[in-house]
């Protein structure tokens, strides 16, 4: 798929099948199409040519929220949260967001104990369960950004897009969040946008580079940090 503004082709011609369970990274320099290519596969944007098959099934027609009612989860490279809410009142906002609850609006929400299970099991596998009062603003960079994992999570998503999760971090918690997410469901599909390449290796099986919207290289880790053209587009080496 393509997708042009105006005379800029910010994603030209990708082709991308992933399989099941796959865990793929997709790396580049900055403004090589990565986060473009993010908001096509989740439907914030639509492409100017090909399409986009989601589970078997042609979403390049469907609103975001269609893709994640098939199983479509996401996190950004800014945090996108409710700053002034605890963090199990912005877990259980996801976790209701494609629960049938989400349209009993006269009903309470604490007639639903299910969704609380939901939002404090979640909570407890990115381990933020001690956290759950806690106001989102008092929390680290990092606590954040493993809120927005829960987030992504709490809908049970088959397919998680990760947009650079260990951008602003330290390095201890970069190696923190690099822990969590090897401890993911094994039968998520993972597709990640990450620049710290060691990250990029330790947590995937398959890279894909992009270069002015193009992929220039595909393969396993080893293979793609050998390839010439990658090390010279990426890694800055001639």
């Amino acid at each position: 798929m393509s997708r042009a503004f105006g005379g800029l082709l910010a994603v030209d011609g990708v082709a991308l099948e992933v399989r099941p369970g796959e865990r793929r990274a997709i790396i580049g320099p900055n403004g090589a199409g990565k986060t473009t290519l993010f908001n096509l596969i989740s439907g914030e944007i639509a492409p100017t040519a090909g399409r986009i098959t989601l589970f078997g099934r042609d979403v390049t027609r469907l609103p975001p929220h269609r893709r994640a009612a098939l199983g479509l989860g996401r996190t950004y490279q800014i945090t996108n949260l409710f700053p002034r809410l605890s963090v199990l009142d912005n877990c259980l906002l996801a976790a209701q967001a494609l629960s049938p609850a989400r349209l009993h609006l006269h009903r309470a929400l604490h007639r639903y104990p299910a969704l609380f299970d939901r939002a404090r099991a979640t909570l407890a596998a990115v381990g933020l369960g001690a956290k759950e009062t806690e106001t989102v603003r008092n929390l680290s960079h990092g606590e954040q950004r493993q809120l927005e994992i829960a987030l992504a999570l709490a809908g049970a998503p088959r397919l998680l897009l990760l947009d650079e999760p260990t951008a602003g971090l330290s390095p201890a918690e970069s190696h923190l969040m690099t822990e969590l997410l090897r401890t993911l469901d094994p039968a998520i599909t993972i597709l990640i946008i990450e620049h710290d390449m060691d990250v990029a290796f330790a947590l995937t099986d398959r890279i894909t580079v992009l270069h002015f919207g193009r992929v220039v290289a595909d393969g396993v880790g080893e293979a793609v940090k050998a390839n010439a053209l990658v090390q010279e587009i990426y890694l800055g080496t001639g």
